[in-house]
């Protein structure tokens, strides 16, 4: 597998340019090219000559939508293939505010949460910075008539969540590069507060995270009050207690000024009575945080069940309740399978079928 010009920041490209003997400016036209999504050969100001030369090291095309799925409400879910044939999936939301891509970090996931379909096959490998940042860039390609008219630099995708197969932390390096590439100015430029990383809470990388200066959304998956609990469905709980997954989630806060957000999965008979929202009151409360209530998306070769809606909210009232801010999730894209992993799963499943 050839290497990928999206890895590389625009001093990068400006570098590679001139070390192939070409003018400075032909790394603006390449790196506008490229940030319009389009491949090496699509980028019409470059010469076939330059084009060719880029081609012997560079993939032309490093991903595309290999499937597309359309939801009822809107949403969009896509099946990306790489070039060395590896998929991931991705979820585009829309809102009045703008449109929340759902990006993958890694094909498969090692973490071995319970709820989540993306670890069943386990880690295939992690995707480089600009595998992440180039799933972005085909669905701004796809959208780009709806932001026609809105001046050169306009993107339809507006907010990222990197909440797709894989745990980011667990893929650091190349997570931290697409960070500062996606919002690098003169790019896609997504502003850090509109961005926000999910993670099962790999303490040490929480801590490096903080003093990196990128002032994003941290988001945790809790799941549980008690370490006990919590290692039933998450195997990191082995090795970060909850306690700790605290303070590091405080000293976040600390360096850069962002409340922080949980994710808390109600699961049928496991985390959602009254006891359980008490306990989580107890934990949280007056702390700078936010509490996300999810309804399981479930897995089919898991055994855990969603709770009910009348359920959900009564959970949601005990929170505040006590004083926590809380929202429940609206459920979008379960007619597509939206919860990460699934799409990724049953395509391969069906493919090994055929």
């Amino acid at each position: 597998m050839k290497k990928i010009l999206q890895d590389l920041s625009y001093a990068e490209l400006e570098a590679l340019v001139l070390e192939l003997g070409e003018k400075k400016f032909r790394a603006k036209q390449l790196y506008d090219g490229l940030m319009q999504g389009k491949t090496i050969l699509g980028i019409t100001s470059l010469s076939k000559a330059f084009k060719e030369r880029l081609l012997e090291e560079y993939e032309n095309e490093p991903v595309r939508i290999k499937e597309t799925y359309q939801s009822s409400d809107g949403t969009e879910k896509y099946l990306f293939e790489y070039a060395d044939g590896n998929l991931v999936e991705g979820v585009l939301m829309k809102y009045k505010y703008g449109y929340t891509q759902c990006v993958s970090t890694q094909v498969g996931c090692r973490m071995g949460c319970k709820f989540c379909a993306s670890t069943l096959g386990g880690l295939i490998r992690n995707l480089t910075a600009g595998e992440i940042l180039s799933q972005i860039l085909v669905v701004n390609a796809l959208h780009k008539a709806e932001v026609a008219g809105q001046g050169k630099e306009a993107r339809a995708v507006t907010n990222v969540v990197l909440m797709g197969s894989g745990e980011p932390l667990d893929n650091y390096d190349e997570v931290l590069k697409f960070l500062r590439n996606v919002t690098a100015e003169g790019g896609v430029c997504i502003s850090a507060r509109n961005i926000s990383l999910s993670t099962c809470g790999i303490v040490p990388k929480m801590y490096k995270l903080a003093d990196e200066g990128i002032a994003l959304n941290l988001t945790v998956s809790l799941h549980a009050t008690d370490d006990e609990s919590r290692a039933r469905t998450m195997p990191v709980a082995k090795a970060y207690k909850i306690s700790e997954i605290l303070k590091a989630c405080d000293y976040y806060f600390k360096k850069t000024g962002r409340r922080y957000y949980f994710e808390y999965t109600l699961i049928e008979g496991e985390n959602c009575d009254e006891e359980h929202a008490r306990a989580l009151v107890q934990l949280l409360k007056g702390k700078p945080c936010h509490v996300n209530l999810i309804r399981l998306n479930e897995v089919k070769e898991r055994d855990l069940k969603s709770t009910g809606d009348k359920d959900a909210y009564r959970f949601l009232g005990y929170l505040e309740k006590g004083g926590l801010s809380a929202t429940l999730r609206r459920q979008i894209g379960v007619d597509i399978g939206g919860a990460c992993g699934q799409l990724r799963a049953s395509y391969l499943e069906e493919t090994k079928r055929v």
